[in-house]
């Protein structure tokens, strides 16, 4: 696997606001909490001392509640709020550095931001406010119109160029908004609570959507959010915050699997599970018979030194082609049978690695046996047990043994 490219760098990253900064500054060193500062200064700690680092091209989700200094935080990535001390580096260059037109190049070409309220201008069509940074650049009508318009059908608004803002839901506003943010094709992509104002349908919606556009283009996204279960539905890294503190910087999986403290545990204990993991997370490395190479001798043996039961079937290639059962190959070799497709049971349930344990519960509870995982080839990538399912929704882990021993 290809080691990541980090794409933005938060060194020892601080923000204080209020009239008395440095003595705040100085107490905030000392460790005094964020409430004795307020009390002693007048002054907010909105950030301490950050410190990570966000990869090329993933969804770094940046979670917690009203005033844990989330929004703060992105705000110093392209400095619409200066930071009181530390470092930020976008592709290796410090843009604290940055004044005037490096500045203004790093707002309008390498990052753009979607924001809550759409932000829309009512007076101006669809296409056009799809174009409006390319417009603000000086970019030619012809040619940001012609990259609008691309982008409005990108994220399914396809028709609606002459149409006006007050003519749409609010989930095709916020298409406007992202469609917008694409057209001057940044980098970075920055999204504060995007998706919050929406109903629960059209957020979901949106949430695809994003995904969808991540799979195509590729960019790096610093998506703002206090849902939990849209952070780990979107996230391929998520950084939690509490009072201004960065508490874990971690996967989804290890984050609810490994919280590192009390906080983050609280945070989780209520998600559903079901809806974050999918069958990649849960699936285990089958044993198999190759029915190209073995025959029933060969199957048993290996269901024998196993303990296990039945046995899953793959050719040369690793295709997957079904389940054989210990009786039925032991009845084969007493009827000097060779041929394992004799046996071969091919009505196993399968589905890929990226589906929802969600959406698989229900045929998961009732199925004889396990799911067989494939990818587009039909590789066989591995199988899903009920007792690694249970483990996986509890989050401890389960012994005992496996469905088809």
């Amino acid at each position: 696997m290809a080691e990541k490219q980090v794409k933005i760098k938060v060194d020892h990253l601080s923000k204080i606001f209020g009239p008395h900064v440095n003595k705040a500054q100085e107490l905030l060193s000392a460790g005094k909490s964020k409430a004795d500062i307020l009390a002693q200064t007048n002054s907010t700690v909105g950030v301490d001392n950050a410190d990570f680092t966000i990869n090329d091209n993933e969804i770094f989700v940046i979670m917690g509640l009203s005033g844990s200094g989330k929004s703060t935080m992105l705000r110093m990535f392209n400095r619409l709020i200066e930071p009181t001390s530390g470092t930020i580096y976008v592709d290796d260059e410090n843009i604290m550095q940055l004044s005037g037109k490096g500045l203004l190049d790093l707002r309008r070409k390498k990052m753009s931001m979607v924001f809550q309220n759409f932000a829309l201008l009512p007076n101006r069509t669809i296409l056009d406010n799809a174009a409006f940074g390319l417009e603000v650049q000086g970019v030619a009508k012809e040619t940001r119109n012609q990259k609008a318009h691309e982008s409005l059908e990108l994220v399914g608004l396809k028709g609606y160029d002459d149409s006006y803002p007050d003519e749409l839901s609010g989930g095709m506003q916020q298409r406007v908004g992202l469609a917008r943010a694409i057209t001057n094709d940044p980098d970075i992509l920055l999204m504060d609570e995007a998706f919050s104002a929406l109903d629960p349908l059209n957020r979901r919606e949106m949430q695809n959507e994003l995904l969808d556009l991540q799979h195509q283009l590729h960019k790096t996204i610093i998506f703002i959010s206090h849902d939990l279960n849209e952070a780990l539905r979107i996230g391929d890294r998520i950084l939690m915050m509490h009072d201004g503190d960065v508490v874990q910087v971690d996967t989804p999986e290890d984050l609810l699997t490994h919280p590192k403290n009390d906080y983050v545990k609280a945070f989780i204990e209520n998600v559903d599970r079901s809806k974050i993991l999918t069958a990649g997370n849960v699936m285990i490395k089958p044993n198999t018979v190759n029915i190209e190479k073995d025959g029933p001798k060969m199957a048993l043996r290996r269901m024998n030194d196993d303990q296990i039961s039945s046995i899953f079937v793959v050719d040369n290639d690793r295709h997957f082609l079904g389940l054989i059962d210990a009786d039925d190959v032991d009845q084969m070799l007493k009827n000097n049978q060779r041929d394992l497709h004799d046996v071969l049971n091919t009505n196993i349930p399968r589905t890929t690695a990226e589906k929802p344990l969600s959406d698989l519960m229900a045929e998961i509870s009732k199925s004889p046996v396990p799911f067989a995982v494939l990818d587009d080839e039909k590789h066989l990538e591995g199988i899903i047990l009920r007792s690694r399912v249970l483990e996986a929704l509890s989050g401890e882990r389960v012994e005992g043994g496996s469905d088809h021993e």
